[in-house]
């Protein structure tokens, strides 16, 4: 099981790179949404290097999973409100963005050893806003622009699949050690997916572009 949850991690690490790499070649011709999202990228490129990295030397790597949670839901956050324009959308970003923070920072000033361990609750606040930040986009496509749209819903299945995964998966490590292994690897098949879907989002995005450009 911890060979497929290897080969699996690795596959997404590479998709990772590889959609960095896709979306910076576009980078500086495109709007501010789809330049927040490449940083978006890099950041978690960034957190994720090291962290395979102190993994292969067993050594304990959870601390940066702060970094990875808490940057992903900076950068997204603001990546769906340059997409919005709709005022109210706009406050709740805001709103969310300050409680947010003010929940974890009174959380981690009681109990600072949280810093060095998996913080569910943190998870949930910042994946749980993005995915209402996900519903809201989709609600607005309805009306108007099909903008990032396989990008939103990789978003959605991402986040909302794996915060089930990682509360199911701190119960089941109670009970079998193999059942909390399953919940790893089907949470990093589920990051194939997502950037699968972030690479399909790039295809049909330039893809249409080109068709047009050759019409």
């Amino acid at each position: 099981m911890s060979y497929i949850w290897d080969l699996l991690a690795n596959i997404g690490c590479f998709l990772l790179f590889v959609n960095f790499i896709l979306f910076s070649l576009k980078f500086m011709i495109q709007g501010r949404a789809f330049k927040i999202f490449t940083i978006y990228l890099l950041i978690i490129l960034v957190v994720q290097l090291p962290s395979f990295f102190l993994q292969s030397l067993n050594i304990n790597n959870l601390f940066l999973s702060h970094f990875y949670f808490l940057g992903q839901f900076i950068v997204l956050s603001l990546f769906y409100k340059s997409l919005f324009t709709n005022s109210l959308q706009k406050k709740i970003i805001n709103i969310g963005f300050i409680c947010c923070f003010f929940i974890l920072g009174i959380q981690y000033s009681l109990d600072t050893s949280l810093l060095f361990k998996f913080n569910l609750f943190e998870i949930f606040l910042t994946s749980f806003l993005l995915v209402i930040y996900s519903v809201f986009h989709f609600y607005n496509m309805l009306s108007g622009k099909k903008e990032f749209y396989y990008l939103n819903i990789g978003i959605m299945l991402y986040l909302f699949g794996s915060t089930i995964l990682f509360f199911v998966g701190n119960l089941t490590a109670l009970m079998s050690a193999e059942m909390s292994k399953i919940t790893w690897v089907t949470n990093a098949l589920l990051y194939v997916i997502y950037q699968l879907f972030i690479a399909f989002e790039w295809y049909k995005t330039f893809s249409k572009k080109e068709q047009l450009t050759i019409e």
